[in-house]
């Protein structure tokens, strides 16, 4: 019998379902075994699987939809760093311990300083796995600071590197790595090697199948798994493809229309997917990813996110934390988000000011977008203008007309900059946007006046990064979180606790649940606290890797489950 709909959450979110009990697996009739059973297929599902493999284990993997999740949405961008041959060949020296005094800062105690330590450690490792499966990489002479590099820059600084008051604790070096593609397909190129790679180890990935709840054997023990499969090759199969392969096309545009195809999706999966029973004799991985696409799950954990874009797939819905959850997993912080404010490219931009509604300064500009984002929602209610004056809005609109920008820089830029609010005061800007017009006025000009005389920023911006505002007249870009125009898109952090040695799911009294892990965004990791670009790719497969290591390592036989 099929687990029931939860008629709340109509944007494609499956229920999940109890446990199944199977006190004696010997004699029960599976439709089929296996070692370690990998759900979901992005790059923490690839990487598991494939390290599983390489250390003896029959490995299946159960992916709800076509495969790559978050991962071919993403930039495709893995940091890295350390010393890769790639860093060295654009004239930047790295070291290990350089790398970890970088990421102590945006991770905090997000992981402890031992697991931290081996994932720095562990990069130039991670690179030459990564290459020896066919990824490519490459480098740049000149490293630039930008939110998404040009076609041709594949090494960039990728985070707050160079922002004063991380530099004074960690010598900056570009570690953003981007895979090696045309156009924006980077991350989509990483996951065709990843399946490349699946299905030249012949392990088995069956789609449009879902994981709807855990089978546990004696002592609590995860054996295996209910699966609903939509019948391969049927009518129904056919058409959930080609549902949710539209729906990903129309979410950035048409967000509502692809929620209605969502659903009718999970319709069929509901009344059409048929169970399968499947043992893994040594474990199950989840790696489903986040939670951003289960607005229940997010108004519950999260709700400074809710006005932001959902930035993934589909299949960003928590089903895995909710699996984990179901036979006792513990989840931690599930309050973390990350919300991509980024002001970089046009390069004028965060030269600029960024207030809040109380007309005050509250983040340096010059950050990576994701701590301006952060906050943005977390600090300041999600609402923020970029304030500009005649000299920098020219600048940026040069720059976004250039045909340097990706259309995704520079359109809503351009657009955002030729409709923006204007006055020739500042008193009259701030009366324009509802803004305190007295403190508006205190904030530009003292920023001004310090970018004069050299005098220290009061919020630590480098003084390249600085302009003085006094060219009338002064525009308010809105670049708020839940702006139309200008989307913040945003991502879910908090997940599964995990031992973070094996990447075993941990109960609420901090004990491992025996056969079940978890790694990527549907555990808690590296990029739990704060993000970067390309650290979560990275922590996907340092965690992928480790989980699929350890459960294929597992001595427990079939019979003693």
């Amino acid at each position: 019998m099929a687990p029931s709909p939860d008629v709340r959450t109509p944007d494609g979110v499956l229920p999940v379902d109890a446990p199944l009990a199977i006190p004696q697996p010997d004699s029960f009739d599976w439709d089929d075994q296996c070692d370690v059973l990998v759900v979901g297929f992005g790059a923490a599902g690839g990487a598991a699987a494939l390290t599983a493999r390489a250390n003896g284990a029959d490995v299946r993997i159960a992916e709800r939809f076509d495969g790559g999740g978050a991962t071919i949405k993403s930039g495709g961008v893995v940091y890295l760093g350390g010393g890769t041959r790639y860093q060295r060949e654009a004239g930047y020296e790295d070291t290990p311990e350089a790398m970890f005094n970088y990421l102590r800062q945006e991770c905090g105690d997000a992981v402890s300083e031992d697991t931290l330590r081996a994932f720095c450690e562990g990069s130039l490792e991670m690179l030459a796995w990564l290459e020896s499966l066919g990824v490519q990489f490459s480098s740049h002479p000149a490293p630039p600071k930008t939110s998404y590099p040009p076609n041709g820059t594949y090494l960039y600084y990728s985070g707050s590197e160079t922002a004063p008051t991380f530099a004074a604790e960690a010598k900056p070096a570009p570690r953003g790595h981007r895979v090696k593609a045309p156009g924006i397909d980077s991350g989509r190129e990483l996951f065709a090697v990843l399946r490349r790679q699946v299905d030249q180890q012949g392990i088995p990935v069956m789609r449009q199948t879902s994981v709807r709840r855990l089978i546990t054997g004696v002592g609590g023990r995860i054996i295996g798994a209910e699966l609903w499969q939509l019948p391969p090759g049927s009518a129904a199969q056919l058409k959930h493809q080609k549902l949710m392969r539209s729906a990903e096309k129309w979410h950035n545009v048409a967000p509502a229309k692809a929620d209605r195809l969502r659903a009718e999706a999970r319709a069929l999966e509901l009344t059409e997917a048929k169970p399968l029973r499947l043992r893994a004799r040594r474990g199950v991985v989840l790696a489903t990813g986040g939670f951003i696409f289960n607005r229940q799950m997010v108004t519950e954990h999260a709700p400074n996110y809710l006005p932001a874009m959902r930035l993934g797939a589909t299949g960003c819905d928590g089903s895995g934390i909710r699996l984990g959850q179901s036979v006792g997993g513990a989840v931690q912080r599930m309050e973390k988000g990350s919300a991509w404010r980024f002001i970089n490219p046009p390069t004028a931009w965060p030269r600029g000011v960024v207030v809040n509604q109380q007309g005050q300064r509250f983040c340096n500009e010059q950050v990576y977008g994701a701590r301006l984002g952060v906050a943005m929602v977390d600090g300041q209610g999600g609402k923020a203008w970029l304030i500009l004056d005649k000299a920098l809005r020219w600048k940026a609109i040069r720059e976004a007309l250039s045909g340097k920008l990706w259309f995704f820089q520079s359109v809503p830029a351009f657009f955002m900059m030729l409709f923006a609010p204007r006055a020739r005061t500042l008193t009259a800007l701030a009366e324009k946007i509802g803004l305190p017009a007295a403190a508006l006025e205190q904030t530009v000009t003292r920023y001004t006046a310090d970018a004069h005389s050299g005098a220290t920023d009061a919020l630590q911006k480098a003084d390249d990064m600085r302009a003085p505002l006094d060219t009338p007249p002064y525009y308010a870009l809105n670049i708020s979180a839940d702006s139309r125009s200008f989307p913040c898109p945003t991502i879910t952090l908090g997940g599964l606790r995990v031992r973070e040695a094996d990447g075993a799911v941990l109960d609420g009294r901090g004990q491992p649940l025996p056969g079940l892990y978890a790694a990527g965004r549907a555990a808690v990791g590296v990029a739990s606290n704060g993000y970067v670009s390309g650290l979560s790719l990275a922590d996907c497969l340092f965690s992928g890797r480790r989980a699929g290591r350890c459960a294929a390592a597992t001595e427990h036989q079939a019979h003693a489950a």
